[in-house]
């Protein structure tokens, strides 16, 4: 049903299993699927799983449910999985829905109803619990004005069931998800092979001439080609002027002799994520000063992998990383000594030097979402992946140079995940006139 590779069930049992620990016995944990959403006329965008409920489950379908009830008397009320009922009429148009066996054999839950069961169950589940814990999007990028399904299902639940108490499922999510499985690792490292495999072949087909929507068809055709979805975000493919432009996705202008090229993509697998940032120049050789800056933002890159190791907080590291950018900076003639030495520790970022030509964060956790859960005041421990993507911008000179790969926290040195794919000024010079 799925276009990747089955997974193992006793994942999801194992993140059940760790749920069940950090909750009271007398607990309720409801968790739902997203919706399908509506895009225009009859038409939906394409489905993509709540990453909360397919941590739990693996289940990639609407309409879907998990129910945690560790202290119900009844030993098969205690753990259920509601699915949407197919039927044949319904799969002449939309095709194969899960059975109740099949979705027993992905999430290994025992129990599967279907969701037209909900309300019923929900009012026994109910009678035989205190402490309802609900989700909502925590994330502390989120920020929006449309009604989120889990806000509207909690507020007409509570109003349904005044009486008991309710809490944040969000921060035991978070803490679980923060530390990945040996499973969850291979997912994103499969994701950043085929994202390293996109860049191979983008190197081979960039010149002077071609448009960036034509680099983003490249890129995506080696995703769908190897098993992804798509892309786990929207691709960032900028070319001169525009590669100082960070969230720049338009990709719609023609890739000029001379030009530097900044690529933001990533491959996303069985709903885990991959992110990559490379930059190139488009006729296949660096100029002087763009080979400047770029070796500049590739030291603090190696600088800054080399401090992800366990005991390490993002807050404390980003400082770190801010001052081995001036000097930097510095090299390149951007800014002065004597800047420097009128700042102090109290200024906020935004007030110093640095921050005209570094202006974002170093790194973010990644998982499920490509900014995943948790907060740059979390200490480091093994099992957990970050980015890391220092980046130069010059708007004057039309060079932005940002480079980025997925680090894996283990209780050595830290490892990238990201093998055979090129990033020495060198070898992308070589392979792209190859």
């Amino acid at each position: 049903m799925n276009r990747y590779h089955k997974i193992s069930q006793q994942l999801f049992v194992r993140n059940r299993q760790k749920l069940l620990k950090l909750v009271p016995n007398d607990a309720l944990v409801i968790v739902n699927s997203n919706h399908e959403q509506f895009r225009n006329g009859d038409q939906g965008f394409p489905f993509r799983q709540h990453s909360d409920l397919f941590y739990l489950t693996g289940i990639d379908q609407a309409d879907t449910t998990l129910l945690l009830c560790p202290s119900h008397p009844i030993p098969q009320m205690r753990e259920i999985l509601l699915v949407l009922r197919g039927d044949k009429k319904m799969e002449i148009w939309n095709g194969h829905r899960l059975t109740k066996e099949e979705a027993t054999e992905i999430s290994g839950v025992d129990q599967v109803k279907f969701s037209s069961q909900k309300e019923s169950i929900l009012v026994d589940l109910m009678y035989h619990t205190n402490t309802v814990y609900l989700n909502l999007n925590e994330n502390l990028r989120y920020s929006s004005n449309l009604y989120h399904p889990d806000l509207e299902f909690a507020l007409k639940f509570r109003e349904k069931y005044p009486l008991h108490t309710y809490q944040r499922l969000a921060p035991l999510l978070t803490s679980l998800r923060l530390i990945k499985e040996s499973e969850e690792i291979e997912l994103i490292r499969y994701a950043c092979s085929i994202t390293a495999s996109a860049f191979h072949r983008v190197l081979k087909f960039v010149k002077a001439g071609v448009m960036e929507y034509e680099i983003e068809a490249e890129i995506t055709h080696e995703y769908i080609r190897n098993g992804c979805s798509g892309h786990s975000y929207a691709p960032i493919v900028a070319s001169g002027a525009d590669s100082c432009i960070l969230h720049y996705n338009f990709n719609h202008k023609i890739c000029k002799d001379g030009d530097i090229l900044l690529m933001d993509f990533g491959a996303e697998y069985a709903n885990y994520a991959a992110d990559t940032t490379r930059t190139i120049p488009v006729n296949g050789v660096f100029t002087k000063r763009q080979k400047s800056v770029y070796e500049s933002v590739l030291r603090v890159k190696n600088y800054s992998e080399s401090m992800l190791i366990p005991g390490t907080t993002l807050a404390d590291y980003q400082k770190k990383v801010c001052k081995n950018m001036e000097h930097e900076l510095v090299h390149l003639g951007l800014i002065s000594t004597e800047q420097l030495a009128k700042e102090n520790d109290n200024m906020e970022p935004e007030e110093k030097a640095f921050f005209k030509y570094y202006m974002h964060g170093t790194s973010h956790f990644l998982g499920l979402d490509v900014h995943d859960v948790g907060t740059r005041n979390i200490v480091l421990q093994p099992g957990m992946v970050v980015t890391c993507e220092p980046g130069i911008y010059i708007p004057d000179e039309q060079i932005g140079i940002r480079l980025e790969d997925e680090i894996l926290i283990t209780s050595g040195k830290p490892e990238n995940l990201f093998e055979n794919h090129p990033i020495d000024i060198q070898e992308i010079e070589k392979l792209m006139k190859r």
